[in-house]
């Protein structure tokens, strides 16, 4: 038998990193242990799931344990769930939840990969049956049966970040009343509040009702205790983002690091030897800020276990950094964002001029041009671009990827402004808005130094 990998987790992060040894390195013993029943899911797909454009589960599935069985030779464990990681034995406690049995799985390398779960805020009833979470496929079989079998005219949904909107939305679809109640001034914490503010009103133009500045209290007997007063729920679901499932590492001595994640250098190694980490359960390294973050999204999990698995393999690969880039759409808006909001460049001590500019999609005479904004950030004097935000109609959102690339490369926003890029009036105005927007920072940036 050949050197034995041991991965914990049988989505993004473990899996991913399992074929990619297994690529490299076709004489290694692989074992992946999964508490649940499912690999390698698109947890991203759950709304869409929930709102009924998906029709089975199954179809978020991207890889069955069966064809990881069978193409790549992983002995995939489901409902194996690890307990406990002995670094000194080289072990993992695993309790085999079908068998109702406990036994020791050992390994020469193991494979952190356990994800993250949903925020589950410490209050009174958030552990009852109407409270759901929803990060895995588990998640979304128990949050879809109770829609379909259960009552669910009335749905309250707890957070406004991506999950919790994108619920929203797939509530409405099904013919529910929706209230969406966030604690924070706007909407999507992920952006500033003036665009979270645009997201705010597209929700309540397609009849959500969004309580912003209020907190919940906690849930019982089918109400949901606010400090804006009671709301009935049939259904209540979390929407407060995620914490990584950092437990096993911790007890077994692997040092922690931003959010509370497992800490990882360029290479995905943790502080103990042999011991790799990726996806939700790991740190990342951000380009902009320098520093370490936590950032959870599937994106960052499918590169890192790339390196993590070339590295345990034998092999050389570095994660170089992540500038925080996300998008999404809520009903008929797309909200994008990437590198830092002024609260996050504020945090980390940069200076900066931040603009705002207003244009559409497409060539403006056309009739299915629809508005946009972008928002965009600067540092003072040197003008280094430090992060962008849009919100709008169809069209908007993959406009972040090219803020995303000029970030990637430190480009300033003057720079930016003579990007070659592409022009036809159905895609675009002759000035594309980003690039409106990076010629109005640049010019804030230049008056600026004149008068200093």
């Amino acid at each position: 038998m050949g050197e034995r990998l041991v991965v914990i987790g049988g989505d993004a992060g473990g899996m991913g990193a399992a074929t990619q040894a297994r690529r490299l390195r076709p004489d290694m013993d692989i074992v992946a242990l999964e508490k649940g029943s499912w690999t390698s899911y698109s947890a991203c797909g759950i709304p869409y799931l929930v709102g009924g454009h998906i029709g089975e589960l199954d179809q978020l599935v991207a890889r069955t344990p069966q064809q990881f069985r069978d193409n790549h030779r992983i002995d995939v464990r489901l409902r194996h769930e690890a307990m406990g990681i002995d670094l000194d034995r080289r072990s993992v406690e695993v309790r085999d939840h079908d068998h109702g049995r406990t036994v020791r799985v050992p390994f020469d390398q193991l494979m952190l990969g356990m994800g993250a779960r949903p925020r589950r805020p410490d209050l009174p009833g958030m552990d009852l049956e109407i409270v759901h979470g929803v990060q895995t496929l588990g998640d979304a079989a128990h949050l879809l049966d109770h829609a379909e079998h259960g009552p669910c005219d009335r749905v309250v949904v707890v957070g406004g970040g991506y999950i919790g909107l994108e619920i929203a939305e797939a509530f409405v679809q099904r013919g529910s009343a929706v209230t969406v109640v966030e604690q924070a001034p706007e909407v999507m914490r992920t952006v500033d509040p003036d665009m979270g503010a645009m997201v705010r009103a597209a929700m309540e133009r397609q009849g959500v009702e969004v309580r912003v500045g209020v907190g919940v209290e906690g849930v019982a007997d089918g109400v949901v205790h606010t400090s804006d007063g009671d709301l009935k729920a049939d259904l209540v679901v979390l929407g407060l983002g995620v914490q990584p499932n950092n437990e096993l590492a911790a007890d077994a001595g692997v040092a922690l690091g931003a959010g509370g994640a497992i800490s990882v250098n360029r290479r995905q190694a943790t502080s103990a030897d042999g011991v790799w980490a990726a996806g939700d359960c790991a740190d990342s390294y951000h380009l902009v800020t320098t520093r370490k973050v936590y950032i959870a999204l599937g994106t960052v999990a499918n590169k890192q276990a790339r390196v993590a698995g070339t590295n345990l393999a034998g092999g050389y690969a570095t994660f170089p950094g992540v500038v925080g880039t996300a998008a999404t759409r809520i009903c008929d808006t797309e909200i994008a964002r990437t590198g830092l909001t002024e609260h996050e460049a504020e945090r980390d001590g940069f200076g900066f001029h931040a603009v705002t500019i207003e244009s559409t999609t497409t060539a403006g005479y056309l009739p299915e041009a629809r508005p946009l904004t972008v928002k965009m950030l600067a540092e003072r004097n040197s003008g280094r671009l430090l992060g962008a935000q849009i919100v709008g109609q169809e069209g908007a959102g993959k406009r972040i990827d090219v803020v995303a690339t000029a970030l990637h490369n430190q480009m300033t926003v003057e720079e930016m402004t003579h990007l070659d890029l592409s022009y036809a009036p159905p895609f675009s105005p002759v000035w594309d808005p980003v690039l409106v927007a990076a010629r109005k920072a640049a010019g804030v940036v230049a008056e600026a130094d004149e008068i200093r």
